[in-house]
């Protein structure tokens, strides 16, 4: 059959976009449609406007430092409306920049809500599209329970733009979106409440790293409250919200920010019209190739519900676009994908934690490091670094790298790169270490320990 298009992509994500300008250059003929904005969660909603807003939170505690450096200098303050607005054009001229990438990559470029037709077609603004292959990367959306007052919180995609600022913030959700954005708050001035309905944030990492991130945040000024959760929220007369909560207490915020996790966008997408099968917990359910039930149409990114990472997303795409058109391996490894939460201090992480590690090896050794960093003998903070590695005793290589201190995940990309390598701990050892540094200390813990 002579279709339209031999690719079309609905969802102009990082996946998406991936897919879908590597697929035209192996010469196929592609299609993209997008209803809400170029580059997706990542460089709209999600890590760009993110990162920027942690280097904002992160100048306060610079200003405060630097006096024990000799440095004085009038009492900074901060304008909301400057970095909301800076951030906004910024975000413009990044989609600008995709728009773009695909044009010069002769990928059409279609504006809209894809909707599936059949195993061959999606409609688009009323318009239909023949294609051999149709591949959903949709992404997620934040996802709000019902409760009394949902309708006066805001989500994490919508945060970044609030019309105000808000001297007392309150953060529901575990996760790191929820971490971060307490972390955003309180470096920018806000009385920040974080609470979260677990006995501890941060569920799958380290829980050594958990603990100490805990201890380093409320240090900050956070109040973290665990095992909390909210009951209902109402507007009082004077606009400010009063939050209810489960243990009979409550508490007076300008703003509420539920970061609870993310669904996939599956609403209006038409999937009703094809046999495309979902998880128990309503992903897109593929194959290694990425493969639907539906053998014409595959799927990938957060919709498929794996590593909801970009990096993840756009090495997916880059596979479909090899295994389809390229003759290439579909081969997806997803062992030791290091990753960052960039709450303050940071977390850095690659590999195993020591639980998964144990639960695994039956020789696990661990190799710790706590101080308190050079710049803070005289910046006058009491932040302190966490380092450690997980290492199998039998055969010397290492299982897992964790650190929460600041710059961790500059310096855990490049050691991820050993880890993916194979490192081992003699292979640490001998590595000289760049002085002085604190990712120094990576290459000179010696002495395992007990616990």
């Amino acid at each position: 059959m002579n279709y339209d298009y031999d690719l079309f992509v609905i969802g102009a994500g990082s996946g998406g976009v991936r897919a879908s300008r590597m697929s035209s250059s192996f010469g196929a003929r592609v299609a993209i449609c997008e209803d809400l904005y170029m580059g997706g969660t990542c460089v709209n909603v999600g890590c760009v406007p993110k990162k920027l807003y942690v280097y904002a939170s992160e100048y306060s505690a610079h200003f405060n430092e630097s006096e024990g450096f000799g440095w004085q200098s009038a009492k900074a303050t901060f304008d909301w409306s400057t970095l909301r607005d800076n951030k906004i054009a910024e975000i413009s001229r990044l989609n600008g920049i995709y728009d773009g990438i695909l044009a010069n990559a002769n990928v059409d470029v279609i504006k809209g809500r894809g909707k599936v037709v059949d195993q061959h077609t999606v409609e688009v603004a009323g318009k239909k599209y023949t294609t051999e292959r149709i591949l959903i990367s949709v992404g997620g959306w934040p996802f709000v329970p019902d409760i009394e007052g949902k309708e006066f919180v805001v989500n994490s995609n919508e945060v970044f733009d609030l019309e105000t600022f808000p001297n007392r913030i309150v953060v529901v959700g575990g996760g790191y979106i929820a971490v971060e954005f307490a972390g955003i708050f309180n470096g920018l001035g806000s009385q920040v409440t974080q609470l979260y309905r677990g006995d501890l944030f941060l569920r799958g990492f380290d829980n050594e790293v958990r603990d100490f991130a805990a201890q380093e945040i409320a240090k900050k000024g956070v109040d973290l409250r665990f095992n909390t959760d909210v009951t209902s929220i109402t507007k009082q007369a004077d606009g400010t919200l009063k939050i209810e909560l489960n243990d009979g207490t409550s508490i007076e915020a300008d703003a509420v920010l539920y970061a609870t996790g993310r669904k996939p966008q599956l609403a209006n997408l038409g999937l009703e019209n094809v046999n495309i099968k979902l998880t128990d917990s309503g992903y897109i359910k593929v194959n290694e190739q990425f493969q639907t039930s539906e053998a014409s149409i595959y799927a990938l990114g957060d919709v498929t519900g794996g590593m909801e990472l970009t990096p993840v997303a756009l090495e997916e795409g880059m596979a479909l676009a090899r295994g389809l058109y390229n003759n290439a391996s579909w081969k997806m490894d997803y062992s030791n994908i290091a990753t960052t939460v960039f709450c303050q201090p940071n977390i850095g992480t690659v590999g195993m934690t020591e639980e998964q590690a144990r639960a695994e090896y039956p020789n696990v050794v661990k190799y710790r490091s706590s101080f308190r960093a050079m710049k803070h003998t005289i910046s006058g903070s009491q932040e302190r670094t966490l380092m450690k590695l997980v290492v199998d005793g039998d055969t010397d290589k290492i299982l897992g790298v964790h650190m929460v201190g600041s710059d961790a995940g500059e310096i855990m990309q490049g050691i991820a790169i050993a880890i993916k390598a194979g490192a081992t701990k003699s292979d640490f050892d001998a590595t000289i270490g760049i002085h002085p540094t604190a990712a120094e200390e990576f290459v000179t813990m010696r002495e395992p320990v007990a616990d």
